[in-house]
């Protein structure tokens, strides 16, 4: 039975150190007995670099190539030390030394002429593969298994000019030398090969010189071995949440490759593509890993995407004219100008009406192609009918890759609904005739938030995570963290969501973690890591940081933050918001901010701004949406003044009352806000705007019931003692309401367009009379509850309650 053949190529990145050698070494001991075994070595770490650079001193003449030559070889006789016993380095080092001398002698008649020939370089490259592949071969001798090291060039021929492959000689070299070799293990330095004119070429990498062994051969497997476990469905460096894909088309892995995937070279996958050799991609690192299997299509699980990929640095340059309309030849001598100037074009797209075409290509060559672009065109630029070249700098491609994007309707629209969403705008798109890649044109700054939606959308079905930014931190933001560390595992498991904390600030202090904050050390964080708060600094290093699904919590009652929000929605960044200013500022705002949220897709809730945690807003919403018609709304809005009156009985006084309430946390920060009957109007004033009415706060009708004195007061402190000093005025409020069998309440109503608040008298038949507590009650008397009004009843005020209905809203604005 004739022995299997595989074939395995290590690359650069995997060849790091002796420990790295040694790893190598004993995946090669752990062979099988009917497998023959083609070994591709690369060389050091780096050292193909460092090579290139020497040459490139010594023809400058600059005496620093000696000391890189010292670096090498110094690299190299650890290596030796560390990996072999005594009696056997000094004959390696001895070997080492030689063909460092013939490296020198090289560089010194390069440093004697001044100039680096392709010859020249192609010789001082080839020093790093020849030499590894020496030690390595040595190595395995060691295990007792018949070793033989074979020179490349001996097998692969090539022209001089464009190291083109002569595949026929080649194949024919080495299936010849397969058959009389009689080695299990053929040790082949990778990257070099014979060229006639020259003797040594070289081929751009040891991929290929694998490639065409397997090919040649018919090699049951290709191993390339590398320092990642495959091909990942993204760029870790970006996406955490990356991992590596068990199976890739080799078409997919071609295309991946293109777009910056940088383990395999695209053009050295067609050998095997042509004679369906089975490829497989590791790690030494991870050697138990499995890694990424490339096979023929036909054989690969269908998957609508395979993986995600940028090509960064690009510039998008456009030619743009009427005269391009219908005229054939423009498409032609622009990229006939940019090919002259070896210019690469790397993606390509076109206006349906022919009035403009644009090019993607390298920010390196801008200047480049906007000179003789405008040269070409200058006669056209002169007489109006074409315009100068335009150029868009700092951008990128995100290119989105799948076999089976073709058969699978609606990705596009997904890429381009998650990105809209996030406010991503995207400058360029272009698809493949074989469809599968989809390329978009994006500015730079948008890279990370951009791919990890992406991502997300296609690979991460299992939880949306929600970066959340939050202000304040008293008692209703320090609930919201409470609840929502409490109720995040749920939240995985049940609605698929993951919320982070990046961002909190309270009115002196800020901290932003991009990882998330631990929220069960956030105080710590607040007191000892933290920055002075500058709200215009938390805006802007909130958008810098530029996460996709970004939610604002504002737990503020703030009119500076509030007037920011339409500025947070621009950027695609939801708004979440306890605080009732914003949408009861002037209606123009008000009506922007909705606007804004609708074209835009950026969540915008603010339920909590009427009854805490009660669905009084988005009840009135299904109502409104469902066709129903709204004749009156009738409520009590304040928790804290129901508190205060129910509270308010015979053996307490209005100012000990008001103070009980402010200490349960039921009233505003300042209680003059909830007492004066502004929190109130603001919140009729939102109900009747979500009712479709423009009116303004000032158009609300208010009955007063505290004394001028006291609404006029200068502070918190004399507010209060106003209070005391009034109290035989409220025991007389209170008396007269007493002697009737009536209760107190704050009422607001909004009816025909009007609204007002007043302080009322209410009797046992009116449902107002029962309300306990802090409670709140709302009244809907619509065209479908018309007989008996549709009740809304529960705890209006609160932290934990307000805290309950914020979280709330984020769940909601995670589905948006």
């Amino acid at each position: 039975m004739a022995n299997a053949i595989k074939v395995l190529k290590f690359g650069s990145s995997s060849l790091i150190d002796s420990v790295s050698l040694k790893k190598i070494c004993n995946i090669l001991k752990k062979n099988k007995n009917n497998v023959k075994y083609y070994i591709i070595i690369s060389a050091l770490y780096n050292i193909t670099n460092i090579l290139i650079k020497c040459g490139k001193l010594a023809s400058k003449r600059n005496n620093d190539y000696k000391h890189i030559l010292e670096l090498i070889e110094y690299k190299h006789i650890i290596i030796i030390y560390e990996l072999f016993t005594i009696t056997k380095k000094s004959y390696i080092i001895s070997n080492l030394k030689k063909n460092l001398n013939v490296l020198e002698n090289l560089c010194n008649g390069i440093f004697q002429v001044e100039e680096l020939s392709k010859y020249s370089l192609y010789h001082i490259i080839n020093f790093g593969v020849i030499n590894l592949s020496y030690l390595i071969a040595e190595k395995i001798k060691e295990f007792n298994l018949k070793v033989k090291l074979k020179d490349s060039r001996e097998l692969i021929l090539t022209d001089y000019e464009f190291a083109n492959i002569d595949f026929k000689k080649s194949n024919y070299q080495i299936i010849d030398f397969f058959k009389k070799e009689k080695s299990k293990f053929i040790i082949l330095p990778g990257f070099i090969a014979f060229s006639s004119e020259v003797k040594t070429s070289t081929l751009g990498g040891a991929d290929y010189i694998a490639c065409i062994i397997a090919s040649a051969l018919k090699a049951n497997l290709l191993e390339i071995w590398t320092n990642v476990n495959g091909i990942m469905t993204a760029d870790p460096k970006l996406v955490s949440q990356a991992y590596t894909l068990k199976k890739i088309s080799y078409e997919e892995a071609m295309e991946l490759s293109h777009f910056c995937a940088k383990i395999i070279y695209s053009p050295t996958l067609q050998p095997v593509i042509e004679n369906q050799i089975p490829l497989k991609i590791k790690s030494i690192f991870l050697e138990k890993k499995k890694g990424t299997s490339l096979k023929n299509r036909n054989f690969i699980k269908k998957k609508t995407i395979t993986g995600i990929y940028v090509m960064k640095q690009i510039s998008l340059i456009t030619l743009e004219g009427s005269v391009m309309v219908g005229i054939p030849g423009y498409s032609k001598r622009l990229f006939k100008t940019l090919s002259e100037k070896k210019i690469n074009v790397v993606l390509i797209t076109q206006s349906s009406s022919e009035h403009s075409i644009a090019v993607g290509i390298h920010d390196k060559d801008v200047l480049k192609a906007k000179i003789v672009i405008d040269n070409e065109f200058y006669r056209e630029i002169y007489n109006k009918s074409i315009k100068p070249l335009s150029i868009e700098k700092d951008l990128c491609i995100i290119a989105i890759v799948g076999d089976n994007m073709k058969n699978m309707h609606g990705t596009s629209g997904k890429i381009f609904s998650a990105m809209g969403k996030n406010s991503i705008n995207i400058r360029a798109i272009a698809q493949g005739s074989t469809e599968k890649n989809i390329s978009v044109v994006i500015k730079k700054t948008d890279l990370k938030k951009a791919i990890n939606i992406l991502h997300e959308k296609f690979f991460e079905k299992q939880n949306k995570q929600i970066n959340l930014f939050i202000i304040g931190l008293g008692k209703v933001g320090s609930n919201l963290l409470y609840q929502i560390n409490k109720q995040k595992k749920y939240l995985n498991k049940e609605f698929k969501i993951k919320l982070r904390v990046i961002g909190l600030a309270n009115s002196k202090k800020m901290i932003f973690k991009k990882d998330g904050i631990f929220i069960k050390k956030y105080q710590y964080y607040i007191e000892n890591m933290s920055y002075d708060m500058d709200l215009n600094k938390f805006m802007e290093i909130m958008y810098e940081i530029n996460l996709r699904n970004s939610i604002f919590v504002d737990n503020t009652a703030n009119s500076n933050i509030a007037m920011i929000y339409e500025n947070i929605l621009k950027k695609g960044i939801g708004v979440i918001t306890c605080n009732k200013i914003a949408c009861s500022s002037n209606y123009k705002y008000y009506k922007k901010l909705k606007e804004l949220s609708i074209n835009l897709n950026s969540p915008f809730f603010f339920e909590t701004n009427v009854g805490a945690s009660l669905p009084v807003i988005s009840t009135l919403n299904d109502l409104i949406n469902s066709g129903d018609k709204i004749y009156k709304i009738e409520a009590v809005l304040s928790g804290s003044l129901n508190f205060i009156f129910n509270k308010f009985v015979y053996n307490k006084t209005f100012f000990k009352v008001v103070i009980e309430a402010q200490n349960s946390g039921y009233t505003e920060p300042d209680p003059r806000i909830d007492l004066s009957g502004i929190d109130v109007m603001r919140k009729i004033l939102i109900l009747a705007r979500e009712c479709g009415s423009n009116l303004e706060l000032e158009n609300i009708y208010k009955t007063n019931f505290l004394p001028e004195e006291c609404l006029t007061s200068t502070s918190i402190d004399n507010f209060y003692n106003l209070l005391e000093k009034y109290n035989n005025f409220f025991y007389e409020i209170r008396k007269k309401t007493v002697i009737t069998g009536k209760k107190l309440r704050f009422i607001a109503q909004y009816k025909n367009g009007n609204a007002y608040v007043r302080l009322k008298s209410i009797g046992v038949d009116h449902p107002f009379f029962y309300l306990e507590g802090k409670d709140n009650m709302v009244l809907y008397n619509t065209h479908r509850y018309s007989e008996q009004p549709l009740i809304i009843k529960g705890a209006g005020a609160g932290a934990e309650v307000t805290a309950s209905g914020v979280l709330s809203d984020i769940i909601k604005a995670s589905k948006f």
